[in-house]
């Protein structure tokens, strides 16, 4: 057979030489080349048995390198001896011209050059050389412009040099390539326009200058692109007017229609016509068809011979074979090449005649058939290609959740499962509560080290209606969130546009049976590549577009549910196909010069083998299988435009069969044809399983899909089985596929990425334990390791599917795809790796599959800082100069001291997280490790261990090491501080015993914490003393200090390669004290007077030792750095003024932290502290020496400046006092004589209080006593009882920490470097086991993998660290500027809190009279009988609102002084006479008064009858109303009917804390009570707006108050609509029907309705109102008063059902940041940022309504203080927010109102909580109105209208006016005589304070002249003076 080839290829090449002209003779051109690095490679391999082609990329073509190989003389005259007449050869510009100009030319290149054009001379080779092909030299690229002129340079220099040797030249081989190197900036028509000007230059040059002896000249142009280059004039020189002949890329398909010489015959349309040469002649799916190759060839030979084609030559690469002989030299051969054509040798005759004729499918079942099951399921393991793509998938509908979140339209798949009730009744409605966890799932992937994550877009996330009319910036921002972490963590997005999820409203009007849906996707898709393109260079427009084809609209089986299999499948494919087009046609034109993206499409497909394989009729079944899968979107897509024909003819030919329309295949036009193909730049694959495919069953009228396809679907039993029925395990089935599709249709040309693969777990399988899926996985990716090495495949990706466990459509969640464990039914959704995660994270590590082996680390990061030389310290005094931190710190006021700082760490800041070994590892007897004494004490009897607790297993890090490094990397830390245990390495203590597997374990774990950039710091002692040791006497053995410096020795020498920070020990002073003094710890010696210092004193000499060891052996080479880790709590002075107690605290810290920092770090020595109070108490003790041991001065001079760095470790704070203890027996801890005791407000915590203020003040203790040396918190953290994920005490502990080590660093100059919090996860601590939870991370300790879950801690330390600090939000940052000209500022009272008068004229009783009068009601029995007694204080009022330059006044007028009893049956006019005046001295003060009818203090007597919750007072509120109307509404303009109708009802009627007091309905009265408050509010404003308006012309509404609410865990979706419920129970209770629908917010209703039939009631609790009160109540009103005060944080809380209260009706429970800062009242905390957050809430949920701000305001408790600077942080920052709702985002916001004009009484609290601006001194009978610093802050807000620039200078608005003075009342007083005087009453009383303090001051002298005159015989000592503590402060 072989040599018939021959035959008639030597045949045919003889006749085309034969009958060609080559202008005037007759040389017909077949070329091969050029020489590429592979055929380089292949042929100077003298044993290589496989032969090469001389086809090749242009990117892999061979650089001319002197000396040339040996082998090319030989195998060029091989190739002439083939036929081969001409060679082609590229020359590269720029390494013949490095600079870009000839005038320097690289000589070497030159001359390398010259000498390979000479030697394809020598073999009678002509040379055809192309002039460029891939990049210019650098700078020749600056300008498009430019470029011609630099070519025409270069192609002379090119002529000049080498045309005496070429006589065929090209400018051009690959216009494309070449535009890549053009300036960007311009368009492709541009860039065309430059190629053809140069072309045409060094055209003419060349025919000028050196075409004398008849060379020519061309430009290579791809075949498919010459019709539209003849189109354009600027570019029809290169086919035409500037060639000499016509050369061509041309890629020919066997399985075309049209054949070759028809193609060709096209060209000769070109006028004049041109003679064509093939440059390259790329044959497709000819592989196996000898026969077409024949018609191929012989239609060439006839075209030629009829002159059809002026074809003067060819590219033959593809059929030369060329080999390597060690014998014969470089053999080249076409008949070797020929039969490479066909596929191996064929068994059997059918084998070989399916071969003739066979497919793409089989030639590739061919290629597998006859493979063993040994043979086809070897296991590969070797690595990827580099830069190969690791990554897993999700989908948009699968994970996000957030259904209606953020404006989001509903999709199909919302309808779908709310219709369906998919399987376990779930729906997509949150999922997996992706869209609020974007960091935590981009956490998942760092821990994976996913490469690629491929995520869709919700279309109507994006877009609700699917229209790009009505964009969603809400969805807009959760993708670039994702994104941009993405790319922050270095992940590449791979971005889908559509996964299945059709917005609903589109769906509506037909979905994708809509042609509309086209342009509509378009639009879409061009939106996302505008908006995202920037960042995303991997888009895929449709995932699996044959899954809503098929199941969406022909099985029904998915959204939308559609069954219609015949019709509306094909017809949404159809549209899917040209949606996909146009989408990738307009990225083409529009976005890819600037975004250099690339779009694909993902399909799925299965694989299909032959249920028979000896059927024919199976085999053809398959085929069509495949076809009617994949190929119904590929091949249009990759092949011709247009459907398979296998499909086309199927769907035919059953029609005809069924003499009916069975199944409608819709047509493409020709246009739409040219749209499709090519439209793709890669081709995304899913696959999961393979199938047996049979022949169709009967019944093919059916409109099935399998009948329509005419094959039937099986699997074989015995492949494994997975969750998913239509799964099975078939690992070899993908490598065939991939096989298929790149033969099929990407062809090599095309890059594969493999997008979606992976299989599910069940729900009752264990499912972390997913042994199965890591076995799937690792056999899958062997298959398409071979599908890559051995059959040569394009594959660039493999994503799993999926990143975690989602919404699977049909089967709900029961099927479990994700590497990660979702728990759905915890509301926050925690995810937790799996194994097959870990397994994963390891194939991506190693780039595929390889044997675990030990790897070469990564080059070791550099220590974090480089030890210093330091001054010897001088030891401490007693008290330390460091006393000078309490004398700067303990007068702060607290809200100084606790006001978070904003800012940042520096640069290369250590942001770690540590662990020990003892408590993380387990493996206790594991791989040869010896016991410890912790080993030893647990497994003892009485151990004192919680639960009898082990370390056992502990964590089980010993063989979870990937586990660990997955979290690591997760947390984003670079650093991890860890131990090693000394008995893992050293069985028994010593070096000749060690245990090389555990030596192993920390190189695996060092070497992979290096190669994810993370700093190992490793301790060498944390507690864990070998026990072998211990038997010989433990650290009491002075032989241990040698042991310990040989043990670490072996760790330096071993691990100091990679280790750069080192710690000798951990806490020593817990080893000494609690190991061998209290005897809790082992080894349990209680000798507390005498052991502890011992042990400490072997201690410090044995971390001398190493650190010497380390200084002299290691150091100048491993340039680490080396100290230990000490720890102590802050000592707080109880009392900071006295110098005892100042001594003591000191004391303390110098007995915990100086036992060990003094003799290292100052003097070599113990402090004087320890050393006077130890020496003296044991002389005290009649002993002869002291307890505290001594060093000789050597040992001092050793010991001494031991330590590199500072490494602390502190938990918490202590007050600290004097005492004198007992003497006996012997103690260190009474050695101390201290008192410990802590502030019952710190915040309690299971094992000690969390005091951040105090790492603040123990880092500057550090600072002041040791110097500036640098410090690491090296242990920092709190340990909580229950293992609850959201750790909300965590993240705040470790929030107010950091902070105040952040202003250790930025504000007091502490050189801090780094911070580790304790610890990484759960573990064994210590006495209390596993009942204590340290862990960023949770660890199920019963479950046997340990598996570690994300607490909400790790994601907020991950925050920190990625921030590096706290830097301030940019939406906090802080805003000058100016309100809007006329807006209003105000204060604002009310009647019972300021008026007093409680009896006078004639006033009734209220509510608040009878309350506050009642027992055990009101703080400190308090009442309003006098108040501030403003009822006779107008004057002193009124001035002090002008000390505030306030425009308004915002007051109450009490009901029951208006109208005594409540009705109008009696009106007292001396009631209403006090508010005429009232309002008469504001109108005359220009103030405009601002009435308020209603605030709280409701007339007992209608209280008496029901009060608000008897519907007749409503009327009653309407008539009240009516009289405030007619006798001030002629000058009152702006009315508040009611005040805070929450409180009213909620604390009124529901918790009882305000009046009336009530408390035994709290589930119906307080909404009976606010139905009625609603109702009256609304009559009263008819009331005003029918009748009055239009005279008084004045505004009236209500003001309703509102916290605002910030979810707790804001990636929790049940903590979001927490905080959305709190929002609507407080505020929207009764906006909502005011404001909106004249009813109550939906969630009130059907929570309240909901909770009222499950507690067995027979409707709701909630009143209803009629559609009447309805339409009457909505919009009655003029604005939206509003009082707000705070924030707070939600969760979710549910209540039982029997438990019925608006709290359990709400269901929702709130708690404060602990870093905000705090007031006087226990509800308020200090949170500006929500104030902006509820306005915009308000504009957004009403409508952006006309806002007056009523309240707003902060207290204080404590002693009366002038200077309110809490005061006016609060008020400052408050305002800023509300400037920026009104500058930055359009909140109509009119006014703003200060709460409150003066200090008054603040309800159920009395007196105790002062709101107020001016201060009222209650101990003066006048009550003056002192202004406090915050009134003159305010004023001067008011006079600025805002915040003037300061950048612009002083503004004049800003000067203060002469100081406002205290008010007094000007009324005239009653005269009394003084001393012959008449002096007021106020005046007298102030005299005679004067007369006695000066008679006390005469007596006090003469005392004091009658002592001194008794002392004058006797010599007096001086007296101490108490030190004088200055009150500074950072504030």
């Amino acid at each position: 057979m072989e040599s018939c080839w021959k035959a008639l290829l030597l045949v045919i090449l003889s006749a085309s030489c034969q009958g060609f002209h080559w202008v005037s003779d007759r040389n017909f051109i077949s070329a091969a080349g050029p020489l590429t690095r592979d055929v380089k490679r292949t042929l100077s391999n003298p044993l290589g048995n496989q032969g090469s082609d001389s086809t090749a990329g242009d990117k892999d073509i061979y650089v001319c390198h002197q000396p040339l190989p040996a082998f090319l003389p030989g195998y060029f005259s091989s190739l002439h001896a083939s036929k081969i007449t001409h060679y082609k050869v590229f020359l590269p510009w720029a390494q013949l011209l490095p600079t870009g100009s000839s005038k320097s030319p690289e000589k070497n290149t030159v001359r390398c050059y010259r000498q390979l054009l000479e030697v394809l001379k020598a073999a009678q080779l002509q040379p055809m050389v192309v002039l460029h092909h891939q990049m210019p030299p650098p700078s020749t690229v600056q300008t498009a412009e430019a470029f011609s002129d630099l070519f025409a340079e270069y192609a002379t220099f090119a002529f000049h040099t080498f045309g005496d040797l070429v006589g065929t030249w090209f400018t051009f081989s690959d216009l494309q390539e070449v535009t890549l190197g053009l300036p960007h900036q311009a368009s492709k028509a541009s860039h065309l326009q430059t190629l053809t000007d140069a072309h045409r230059k060094a055209f003419d040059i060349y025919h000028k200058h050196y075409a004398s002896q008849g060379g020519k000249l061309s430009v290579v142009l791809r075949a498919e692109d010459v019709a539209e280059l003849l189109l354009d004039p600027f570019t029809s020189a290169l086919a035409k007017d500037s060639t000499d002949f016509l050369s061509l890329d041309l890629s020919y398909d066997c399985q075309e229609v049209a054949d070759l010489p028809q193609k060709l015959s096209e060209l000769q349309n070109i006028e004049p016509q041109v003679t064509v040469f093939i440059f390259t002649l790329e044959l497709q799916d000819c592989l196996s068809t000898r026969e077409s190759l024949t018609t191929l060839f012989f239609g060439l030979l006839e075209a030629i011979n009829k002159d059809k084609i002026l074809l003067i030559g060819f590219d033959i690469s593809a059929f030369l074979s060329c080999s390597p002989s060690s014998a014969e030299g470089t053999s080249c051969s076409l008949a070797d090449s020929l039969a490479l054509l066909t596929d191996q040798e064929q068994h059997g005759k059918t084998a070989a005649a399916s071969a003739l004729n066979g497919s793409a499918y089989q030639r590739v079942w061919e290629a597998f058939a006859n493979q063993s099951k040994a043979e086809r399921d070897v296991f590969l393991q070797d690595t990827f290609p580099e830069g190969f793509l690791w990554g897993v998938s999700t989908g948009a509908f699968n994970v996000e959740g957030g259904w209606a979140e953020g404006k989001r339209g509903p999709s199909i798949w919302d309808q779908y499962g709310h219709l369906y009730d998919t399987k376990g009744q779930a729906t997509p409605e949150v999922a997996s509560d992706s869209y609020y966890k974007p960091a935590s799932d981009v956490a998942l992937l760092r821990g994976l080290r996913a490469g690629v994550y491929k995520f869709s877009i919700s279309w109507s996330r994006i877009f609700p209606t699917g229209l790009e009319s009505s964009p969603n910036l809400h969805g807009v921002a959760y993708y670039n969130t994702l994104i941009n972490n993405l790319l922050d963590s270095n992940i590449q997005p791979m971005v889908t546009l559509f996964h299945w999820d059709l917005p609903q409203a589109l769906q509506d009007q037909g979905g994708w049976q809509n042609e509309a849906v086209v342009d509509a996707f378009l639009h879409y898709a061009a939106f996302c590549f505008s908006t995202f393109g920037d960042r995303v260079k991997l888009w895929v427009t449709f995932h699996e577009p044959w899954v809503i084809s098929y199941a969406g609209y022909g099985t029904g089986q998915h959204a939308p549910g559609i069954s219609d299999p015949g019709v509306a499948s094909f017809k949404v494919a159809h549209l899917i196909l040209k949606a996909h087009a146009r989408a990738w046609h307009h990225y083409d034109s529009h976005h890819r010069s600037q975004q250099q993206g690339h779009v694909g499409i993902v399909l799925n497909s299965d694989w299909a083998e032959p249920l028979a394989p000896e059927s024919p009729e199976d085999l053809m079944a398959s085929e069509r299988y495949l076809h009617f899968m994949l190929g119904w979107f590929a091949h249009p897509i990759f092949v011709d435009g247009d459907y398979p024909a296998t499909l086309k003819a199927r769907i035919q030919q059953i029609n005809q069969q069924c003499g009916a329309l069975v199944a409608q295949l819709p047509e493409f036009t020709k246009a739409e044809r040219q749209l499709l193909k090519g439209s793709a730049d890669f081709l995304g694959l899913s696959h999961y399983t393979s199938r047996l495919v049979g022949t169709a069953a009967q019944h093919p009228c059916v409109p099935s899909y399998d009948h329509i396809g005419g094959f039937s679907q099986h699997v074989d039993p015995t492949w494994p089985q997975t969750a998913s029925p239509w799964i099975r395990v078939v690992p070899w089935g993908i490598r065939r596929l991939l096989r298929f599709v790149s033969m099929e249709y990407t062809k090599g040309r095309v890059p594969i990425y493999l997008a979606g693969h992976g299989m599910p777990i069940g729900e009752s399988e264990d499912d972390l334990e997913d042994s199965l899926r890591v076995d799937y996985f690792s056999q899958y990716i062997s298959e398409v390791l071979k599908a890559i090495k051995e059959d040569s495949v394009d594959v660039r990706s493999y994503i799993v599917r999926s990143l975690m466990d989602g919404f699977e459509g049909p089967s709900g969640f029961r099927q479990r795809f994700g590497l990660h464990r979702v728990r759905f039914e915890d509301g926050g959704r925690p995810r937790t790796p799996r194994r097959s995660a870990l397994f994963f994270s390891r194939v991506v590590a190693d780039n595929g599959l390889l044997p675990r082996a030990e790897k070469t680390p990564a080059p070791p990061r550099t220590a974090a800082v480089r030890p210093t030389a330091r001054a010897l310290a001088p030891r401490s005094e007693v008290p330390s100069k460091a006393s000078v931190v309490w004398a700067r710190f303990s007068a702060q006021p607290r809200f100084e001291r606790d006001l978070v700082l904003a800012g940042s760490f520096r640069e290369g800041f250590l942001w770690g997280v540590s662990s020990s070994a003892y408590q993380v590892e387990g493996g206790w007897d594991a791989d040869g490790k010896g016991p410890s004494i912790w080993d030893n004490f647990t497994h003892s009897a009485g151990s004192a261990v919680k639960d009898n607790s082990t370390g056992d297993v502990a964590c089980d890090s010993y063989h979870q090491l990937e586990a660990d490094l997955n979290i690591l990397r997760a947390l984003k830390v670079n650093a991890y501080r860890f131990s090693i245990a000394w008995s893992r390495i050293f069985p028994t203590g010593r070096n000749t015993s060690i245990n090389y597997r555990g030596v192993d374990y920390y190189n695996r774990l060092i070497d992979g914490l290096v190669a994810n950039n993370i700093f190992p710091m490793v301790t060498l002692f944390h507690w864990d003393l070998p026990q072998a040791l211990q038997d010989i006497g433990g650290w009491e053995n002075p032989f241990l200090i040698e042991l310990f410096d040989s043990y670490a020795d072996f760790c330096f020498q071993t691990f100091g390669d990679r280790v750069k920070f080192w710690m000798t020990f951990n806490e020593p002073t817990y080893q000494a004290w609690l190991g061998y003094g209290l005897g809790t710890f082992p080894p349990n010696v209680q000798d507390p007077g005498w052991a502890p210092y011992r042990i400490g004193h072997a201690v410090i000499k044995a971390h001398a030792r190493v650190y010497h060891t380390y200084n002299e052996k290691y150091r100048q080479k491993q340039n680490g750095v080396i100290s230990l880790s000490l720890s102590t709590h802050w000592a707080e002075p109880k009392a900071p003024g006295v110098l005892r107690d100042v001594e003591a605290a000191d004391r303390m810290l110098q007995f915990s932290l100086g036992w060990f920092a003094h003799p290292i770090f100052k003097n070599g020595d113990y402090p004087d502290a320890m050393k006077w109070k130890v020496g003296n108490r044991s002389e005290l003790q009649h002993l002869a020496t002291s307890r505290l041991p001594s060093f000789t001065e050597e040992e001092k001079a050793y010991i001494r400046a031991t330590a590199d760095v500072f490494c602390l470790n502190t938990y918490s704070s202590r007050i600290v006092q004097h005492k004198t203890p007992r003497l006996n027996p012997p103690s260190y801890d009474d050695d101390q004589e201290i008192t410990l005791e802590v502030d019952s407000s710190w915040i309690s915590t299971p094992t000690h209080r969390a005091v951040a203020w105090g790492i603040r003040r123990l880092l500057n203790w550090i600072k002041e006593e040791y110097g500036a040396i640098p410090i690491y918190v090296t242990e920092n953290g709190i340990g909580l009882e229950d293992s609850n994920l959201e750790d909300t005490d965590r993240v705040f502990y470790h929030k107010t920490y950091i902070n105040e080590a952040l202003k250790a660093y930025r504000l007091d100059g502490v050189d801090l470097r780094g911070y580790s919090a304790w610890s990484l996860m759960d573990n064994f601590e210590w006495l209390s086991g596993y009942t204590i939870k340290y862990g960023l991370y949770h660890v199920d300790f019963n479950h046997v993998n340990r598996p570690r879950t994300a607490r909400a801690s790790a994601r907020y330390y991950t925050e920190v660290i990625t921030n590096n600090g706290m830097p301030l939000p940019k939406e906090d940052e802080f805003l000058y500027g100016q309100f809007p000209a006329g807006f209003i500022w105000s204060a604002a009272s009310a009647a019972y809190q300021v008026e007093g008068a409680w009896r006078e004229d004639g006033k009734g009783l209220s509510i608040w009279d009878t309350f506050a009068h009642t027992p055990l009601r009101v703080g400190n029995d308090d009442t309003g009988d006098v108040a501030c007694d403003s009822y006779h204080k107008i004057t002193e009022d009124v001035a002090a609102l002008q000390n505030l330059a306030v425009s308004h006044y915002r007051f109450s007028i009490s009901w029951p002084r208006v109208l005594p009893d409540g009705t109008t049956k009696h009106i007292s006019e001396a009631g209403l006479s006090y508010y005429v005046r009232l309002v008469d001295a504001l109108l005359a003060s220009r103030i405009t008064p601002q009435v308020t009818m209603y605030h709280w203090d409701l007339p007992q007597a209608l209280q008496d009858i029901g009060g608000w919750e008897n519907e007749t007072i409503v009327q009653r509120f309407t008539e009240y109303a009516e009289v405030l109307f007619q006798r001030l509404g002629d000058k009152v303009k702006f009315w508040i009917t009611i005040n805070e109708p929450f409180i009213i009802a909620a604390h009124g009627y529901g918790s009882g804390v305000s009046a009336p007091g009530i408390s035994f309905r709290p589930g119906s009265a307080p909404y009976t009570a606010g139905h009625n408050l609603i109702k009256a509010h609304a009559k009263a404003w008819h009331l005003y707006n029918d009748k009055y308006r239009a005279s008084q012309g004045g505004v009236i509404s209500i003001t309703i108050n509102s916290d605002w609410a910030e979810p707790r865990d804001p990636t929790n979706q049940e903590d979001v609509e927490a905080a959305r419920r709190y929002v609507q129970f407080m505020g929207g209770w009764f906006a909502h029907p005011i404001f909106k629908n004249g009813d109550y917010p939906e969630v009130m209703k059907t929570r309240i309705h909901d909770r009222s039939l499950a507690a067995g009631l027979s409707k709701s609790r909630l009143p209803e109102f009629t559609e009447d009160e309805k339409r009457s109540i909505s919009g009655t009103y003029d604005f939206f008063g509003f009082n707000h005060y705070t924030t707070v944080l939600a969760y979710n809380l549910n209540y039982p059902p029997i438990i019925s209260s608006f709290d359990a009706d709400r269901g929702v429970a709130s708690i404060a940041d602990r870093s905000w800062p705090t007031s006087g009242s226990f509800w308020l905390k200090m949170t500006p940022f929500g104030f902006r957050r509820i306005l915009n809430w308000l504009k957004e949920e009403y409508n952006n309504p006309t806002i007056y701000v009523t309240e707003n305001g902060v207290s204080r408790r404590g002693d009366p203080e002038l200077n309110d600077t809490d005061r006016i942080y609060y008020l400052r920052s408050y305002i800023n927010e509300a400037l920026k709702a009104v500058q930055e985002d359009k909140v109509d916001l009119r006014g703003y109102t200060v709460w409150s004009v003066m200090d008054n009484f603040e309800w159920a609290t009395g007196y105790a909580e002062r709101f107020g601006v001016h201060f009222v001194n209650r101990s003066d009978p006048s009550l003056p109105r002192i202004p406090k610093a915050s009134a003159k802050f305010y004023a001067s807000v008011v006079r600025c209208n805002g915040f003037p620039d300061p950048a612009q200078g002083p503004h004049p608005c800003l000067q203060q006016p002469e100081d406002a003075k205290p008010t007094t009342s000007p009324d005239r007083q009653e005269e009394v005589p003084f001393l012959g005087l008449m002096l007021g009453t106020t005046e007298a009383q102030m005299a005679l304070y004067i007369l006695f303090s000066l008679v006390l001051l005469g007596a006090c002298g003469l005392a004091l002249l009658l002592y001194k005159y008794c002392r004058l015989s006797k010599q007096g000592g001086s007296q101490p003076t108490q030190q004088e503590l200055s009150p500074i402060s950072s504030f």
